[in-house]
């Protein structure tokens, strides 16, 4: 076999066409990325507007300092990893447990309907949705507690009940999520070659054993790539899910209360930036570890499936 010589593959130059439709996503993240992590400084410092930004002065880990031993911070830390692991397991098994079922329908029109039905909340605003929830739990004349007078059943103060929250906010976010999960696992599901479940079939096994030996170790490499993205979303909860659904109501934030929540009242309420900036960059280190710890493992037990 025959070397091939150095440097005589190909020169980023002759794929300018590519590099040219990758510029404008390219110049989004830098803009909206990359450039705000200036702001980082302003974690470090005691911002004033008189002084502005880098004339501030220096105040070390003065603000980290302050903001662990306020009080909050371990209730906001709970709050958000635990509400994320709580909606990311159940979209997850939900979505992937939705797609086996949609993969089983043979039916071309039967199933785009189902998967068009299941993938339309997400494409619905946090806004409206924020609305319906209002809708369906206001205390008063909510959906829910008239359904629960007609079963003769005590009314619930939902917005003063903040146990409840973790339930109901999962629902939610499945209700909203499953659809996008859903397609991607099917996606993946399609793209099987049929011949490997017809060799199950003629070793005599069933459904169960094309999902454990084909499916599962199939579409294993796209459970890992959610899973990494989930982990590295685990300390950032999406401001306006909670903003819109929770509406900020204080009787229920032992519950809800998040770090997204925490810092956009530092700074709208407060003007705490130097607080808002410190518990951002303390969420960015976080994933970031997430990140670098889970892809170790997997590299460790399961090396093909390892990002990096």
């Amino acid at each position: 076999m025959v070397k091939e010589k150095r440097g005589t593959g190909r020169h980023w130059w002759q794929d300018w066409e590519l590099y040219l439709m990758a510029l404008p996503c390219i110049v989004v993240v830098i803009i909206f990325n990359y450039i705000p992590m200036g702001g980082i400084i302003l974690a470090f410092k005691s911002y004033n507007f008189s002084d502005g930004v880098l004339k501030s002065p220096w105040v070390g880990f003065d603000n980290f300092r302050f903001f662990f031993e306020s009080g909050v911070a371990g209730r906001l830390v709970f709050n958000t990893v635990f509400l994320n692991t709580l909606f990311a397991l159940a979209v997850q098994i939900l979505g992937i447990l939705a797609a086996l079922f949609l993969n089983e329908i043979f039916k071309y029109k039967v199933a785009k309907v189902y998967q068009s039905v299941l993938f339309f909340p997400h494409f619905i605003s946090w806004v409206i949705v924020g609305y319906f929830s209002y809708a369906f739990l206001n205390a008063d004349n909510g959906l829910v507690n008239n359904l629960l007078n007609g079963m003769g059943i005590k009314e619930i103060n939902w917005y003063a009940e903040p146990g409840y929250w973790p339930v109901i906010l999962t629902i939610i976010s499945v209700w909203k999520g499953l659809g996008y999960f859903t397609i991607i696992y099917l996606a993946g599901m399609v793209t099987i070659n049929p011949e490997l479940y017809e060799a199950v079939r003629l070793d005599g096994g069933n459904k169960y054993h094309e999902m454990r030996y084909i499916t599962f170790p199939m579409i294993k490499p796209l459970i890992y790539t959610n899973v990494f993205l989930a982990l590295g979303r685990m300390f950032y909860a999406n401001f306006d899910f909670f903003n819109n659904v929770v509406r900020n109501t204080g009787q229920i934030m032992s519950t809800t209360d998040v770090i997204d929540t925490y810092v956009m009242r530092s700074v709208l309420v407060t003007g705490d930036f130097n607080m808002a900036a410190a518990a951002g960059l303390f969420q960015g280190i976080c994933g970031f570890i997430l990140i670098l710890g889970s892809n170790w493992l997997v590299d460790r037990f399961d090396k093909e499936n390892a990002l990096f």
